[in-house]
């Protein structure tokens, strides 16, 4: 086999047309093979002996597309110092672009054996258990495709799983339910666009495996959250299953999304890999460089663990820097993605220990042309010491906003609590961003997400139902804000079901009224049900798959309906602060704050803690920022009653300086106002408990 220098970057395969370059980066390797497969499996070694700042290079002008490989690493075995290299172990390439094949656990993929401990290296050959690297195919015919870049003021994500989302649907192909090509089918895109969502956020899909304990219990990494390629799109998802099929089949599901005007979101995981502590299997970064791409204790035998997953990147080196911004511009610029939610964000800006809002990851996201362009949100906390860190990320961040999810969901279960901590919520949590130049859309607003229970279990479940997991129900959140409103779990009880339907409607109408980015669970649209189960992370199954065929359509049509009113309003997304300042030669404010008496809010109601009732007025004649074409931005007036005590209220309507009267959009007891009922500025409307009112002014 003909072997020619090659370069050392780009690292990984790369094919240029002619023929394939292989480099890997490793500073402790003493020599490193370049293992080639046959589809038969016969596996033919080759050393690079090229080495250029630390990488191992070569091209191979007879190696294409489809070409299946791996390495192992020659260098030292001394766990006391970090290192434990073993050329008897498969490695998967950091920069590999597409794999075949799972892992499948046996003794030999671990670098040490079990019956001697992890200070004595395991000699047996980790290959026949080890997916394999494949030499892909690049190019493709994106027919003009390219980012959206929709404003964020304008974006509404659907927070969904590839899989999930259609294995059980009905009107899509059984060999595409659950794969890329689902998501990208006519039919679910459909269903985006009647929803009206703006982006898809996928919950990983790096290549990732299956935990060796979930498979011994015969569970399944569903949620997929232990990556072992940055670049690699998981096989599993992909109908096409040809080596290097995935790819391609990634890419034209992102070019039906976008001709849809739907963004794609990836959820990454660059905080730890799937190879664990030091009692892990050694697949990849462990045999290529230890000490150098983990954080290491004191004790180098050991990893810090940031993140509950056994290890954690080691963000103070350059060339792990290197590996996430590689990865990083890949997906944007080769598979066109147009955002990115970083898993437990606060380990990526820990330098030392300390969680450093100036470290080196930021400040190159910061400076980076390609990344800083793209949608950036951060999950901003992690397990370590400080890892809660709401509200602090840089300007050009967004952040899930979990503070907003517990003051909402307290708020709609009567748990007592100011009204000035939901007003903040409601208005997109200036106290937490503000300060720092941020602006309303760096807040994620959500309810529930993939890490809980979904919106239905929400209002059926007071506890977590995680027996499947296999874990005697001890993990999974026990504090989770629910109220099952008065039977735990599925009832006939028609009260209770109408209770349930209402306290749906309450939380997705505030979701979709708050200033901020609203980010909808997927499957919450229509009621979807995990039985309970709050941490369905193993469950590759019908507990996390979507049921299609049990809808409640009708709330499916109130979710559609809401989003779409939020389209047509810019009240409810504005592009700054509100001010609260009077109009110029008016008395009238952009926001305003009502007691149930129609009075102006007292500085002392704010504190309040028993108080669960309000009314909010929105000016859209007062938003004071342009839009994206620098246009004027005008809206209606609106009134918000939010009762929230468990008894109806007579609400008073402010005077006639606000509006003259007001029709009613929705409330959530009746859902959408058909016909326009015309109520006069000061009268006296009755709001039923635990309900929501919308009101347009009609003067």
């Amino acid at each position: 086999m003909k072997v020619w220098p090659g370069q050392p970057y780009p690292l990984g395969a790369v094919y240029d047309g002619s023929g394939t370059n292989f480099s890997i980066f490793s500073e402790v390797a003493e020599r490193v093979e370049l293992c080639l497969f046959d589809e038969k499996g016969n596996e033919n070694r080759v050393d690079l002996k090229e080495v250029t700042g630390m990488c191992w290079h070569g091209y191979f002008p007879e190696v294409g597309p489809g070409q299946l490989y791996g390495f192992r690493v020659h260098g030292p075995w001394d766990p006391e110092g970090g290192h434990r290299c073993n050329p008897s172990k498969l490695l998967v390439d950091p920069y590999t672009k597409a794999m075949v094949g799972e892992v499948r656990w046996d003794e030999a993929l671990f670098p040490y054996r079990f019956q001697d401990g992890p200070e004595v290296r395991n000699e047996s050959d980790s290959a026949p258990f080890v997916p394999r690297c494949v030499v892909h195919q690049p190019f493709f015919d994106w027919s003009g495709d390219r980012r959206l870049q929709l404003p964020l003021t304008q974006t509404v994500i659907y927070e969904t799983h590839v899989k999930g989302f259609s294995v059980r649907h009905p009107g899509i192909p059984p060999e595409l339910r659950g794969t890329y090509a689902g998501i990208g089918h006519p039919v679910a895109v459909e269903h985006f666009k009647k929803l009206g969502i703006t982006a898809v956020e996928l919950m990983p899909v790096h290549q990732f495996i299956h935990d060796k304990h979930l498979v011994d219990k015969g569970l399944r990494n569903y949620w997929g959250y232990n990556s072992i390629g940055y670049f690699a799109p998981h096989n599993e998802y992909a109908a096409d299953k040809r080596p290097g099929g995935a790819v391609a089949e990634f890419k034209q599901m992102v070019k039906s999304l976008h001709q849809a005007g739907i963004e794609v979101i990836l959820d990454v995981v660059y905080n730890h890999t799937a190879e664990g502590n030091h009692l892990g299997p050694m697949l990849s970064f462990k045999g290529i460089d230890n000490a150098y791409y983990y954080r290491l204790t004191e004790d180098s035998r050991y990893y810090m663990d940031y993140t509950g997953t056994g290890n954690s990147l080691n963000m103070r080196h350059p060339h792990v820097l290197q590996l996430i911004m590689d990865s990083l511009r890949y997906w944007v610029l080769e598979m066109h993605v147009d955002g990115f939610r970083f898993d437990l964000a606060s380990t990526l800006a820990r330098e030392l220990h300390d969680v450093d809002r100036l470290s080196a990851f930021f400040d190159i996201i910061q400076q980076d042309p390609v990344i800083n362009e793209v949608k950036l949100i951060a999950e901003p906390w992690d397990v370590g010491e400080g890892g809660y860190q709401v509200g602090n990320f840089p300007p050009v961040w967004s952040e899930w906003n979990g503070k907003y999810r517990d003051c909402v969901r307290d708020f709609w279960r009567g748990q007592e609590q100011t009204l000035g901590e939901f007003a903040y919520r409601f208005t997109g949590s200036s106290d937490l961003y503000e300060d720092t130049s941020r602006l309303p859309f760096a807040s994620i607003n959500f309810v529930t997400a993939h890490d809980g229970f979904t919106l239905h279990d929400l209002v059926s479940y007071n506890e977590k139902h995680n027996e499947a997991n296999g874990e005697e129900n001890g993990d999974g959140e026990s504090h989770n804000r629910s109220w099952n409103c008065g039977a735990e779990g599925p009832t006939d009880d028609p009260d209770i079901l109408a209770l349930r339907a209402r306290q749906k409607r309450n939380f997705l109408t505030t979701l979709l009224l708050s200033q901020g980015i609203p980010m909808l669970l997927g499957g919450d649209e229509f009621g979807r049900s995990q039985q309970g189960n709050n941490n369905a992370y193993c469950q590759d199954n019908e507990i996390s798959w979507y049921d299609w065929e049990n809808t409640d359509d009708n709330m499916l049509e109130f979710c559609s309906r809401l989003i779409h009113f939020r389209h047509n309003h810019p009240a409810f997304r504005r592009r700054r602060w509100f001010q609260g300042r009077a109009i110029h030669g008016t008395e009238v404010k952009d926001i305003a704050w009502f007691t149930f008496d129609g009075e102006s809010m007292a500085e002392e109601d704010w504190g309040e803690v028993f108080a669960k009732s309000l009314g909010i007025f929105l000016n859209g004649e007062s938003i004071p920022n342009p839009n994206p074409k620098g246009e004027p931005v005008s809206d209606d007036k609106f009134y918000i009653i939010i009762n929230a005590h468990h008894e109806p209220l007579d609400c008073t309507l402010p005077g006639t300086e606000w509006a003259q009267r007001w029709v009613r959009e929705l409330d959530t007891i009746e859902g959408w106002a058909e016909e326009e009922e015309v109520i006069e500025a000061g009268g006296t409307i009755k709001i039923e408990a635990r309900s929501l009112l919308v009101l347009r002014d009609a003067s």
